[in-house]
């Protein structure tokens, strides 16, 4: 049976949770993804960035989880996105994947994430060093 942890949190993230909740003796690859906020994009200085998710978000999370831990060589997966205001350096997703070999680890992982950023209803404000701010919708 896969492990699968997620959640949707207005909390500091700590990538080492993630890591430990997929820790499995079969394994030979863990490999973990953290996703943290930037000072700039595309060519703007940003100062700091704000998450808000959709109630449903969490469940469609879970969703994204369930479907990369379907795969055979997937032991565990563990994934957390923020929400609330982040500063630059802060995480804002954590994605583990736990697998025997590493080329499984790495493919799973990129498509958790993938998927996580394609389909969660979660928005983000960019707020730039010039004061001004926009909102990125995710779907």
């Amino acid at each position: 049976m896969t492990l699968v942890q997620t959640e949707i949190s207005d909390q500091p993230l700590d990538p080492a949770v993630q890591e430990k909740a997929v820790t499995d003796h079969r394994a030979g690859a863990v490999v973990t993804f953290q996703g943290v906020v930037r000072d700039h994009d595309h060519g703007r200085g940003v100062t700091l960035l704000e998450y808000e998710g959709h109630p449903s978000a969490a469940a469609i999370l879970r969703t994204v989880a369930d479907e990369i831990a379907a795969d055979p060589d997937v032991y565990a997966v563990a994934v957390v996105h923020r929400i609330g205001t982040l500063a630059i350096g802060d995480v804002a997703l954590v994605a583990a994947v736990c697998t025997a070999h590493r080329s499984a680890a790495f493919a799973a992982c990129a498509k958790l994430v993938d998927e996580a950023k394609a389909r969660l209803p979660i928005w983000k404000r960019q707020v730039f060093s010039d004061g001004t701010d926009e909102w990125v919708n995710c779907p």
